[in-house]
């Protein structure tokens, strides 16, 4: 990695510091109001690094929760970045020990932005997506840094704020949806979820796993005419 690949990387992850830097004073904000150290914030950030499994440590941690339900709900609400792995497995090919940090780092927002975007001509590929990796990491570990200072400076009701992690990710979505032709995975995906809301009910997030199980299925099967697809020049199929 060098100051080229970050300066590239830079631009596609503005979105994504907005949000983490709001989100991320928001969790450090509700772990200071726990009354945890700042210090656990950044430890927290740096170790766990994950958005809702975070928000939902400062509430187990504030209860003193036991350690197997800490462990089978963090399971259930990270679940899907399972499959996100499974998805990139070839583009972190050849990646050597920067595979490991790609796979712990791999977060919604840093997965929609690697499914999406091409290094510019003259930068290294991986050292672009090592970059827009470690930035966003970078962000999370910040605002939540920043929000517990504050937090244990000052005290205002946060409720609500949490939203801004879902608005950041439909903000990414929509970019995705404009920059590619091909929206069937997308289709898939939100007719799944849909079924299966319906269908378990949004408690606890019961539809999650098995709407995932729906989207893997459909995109294994999917994928020879996605990669067929993709093959095909630019603007149209076989002359």
């Amino acid at each position: 990695m060098n100051r080229k690949s970050l300066a590239a990387a830079f631009p596609h992850t503005v979105p994504v510091l907005m949000g983490y830097l709001s989100i991320g004073i928001v969790f450090g904000w509700m772990l200071s109001a726990a009354d945890f150290h700042p210090v656990w914030s950044a430890i927290m950030s740096t170790v766990i690094y994950a958005g809702s499994g975070q928000y939902l440590g400062v509430d187990l941690l504030a209860k003193a929760s036991p350690l197997a339900d800490a462990a089978f709900l963090t399971l259930m609400i990270n679940f899907r970045h399972l499959v996100y792995g499974l998805s990139m497995l070839e583009k972190f090919q050849g990646m050597g020990w920067r595979k490991l940090y790609m796979i712990f780092s791999l977060t919604d927002e840093t997965y929609a932005l690697l499914a999406g975007v091409r290094a510019p001509e003259g930068v290294d590929e991986k050292d672009f997506y090592f970059s827009i990796a470690l930035l966003d990491h970078l962000y999370w570990i910040a605002g939540s840094v920043a929000g517990a200072v504050a937090g244990a400076l000052v005290n205002i009701n946060t409720e609500g704020i949490d939203f801004a992690m879902t608005a950041l990710f439909l903000v990414i979505a929509v970019e995705q949806w404009q920059s590619n032709t091909r929206h069937a995975p997308v289709l898939l995906g939100a007719a799944g979820t849909l079924a299966c809301l319906l269908a378990f009910g949004p408690e606890n997030g019961r539809f999650l796993i098995p709407a995932l199980f729906i989207l893997v299925g459909g995109l294994l099967l999917m994928r020879p005419g996605l990669e067929a697809s993709e093959a095909l020049p630019e603007g149209g199929g076989a002359q």
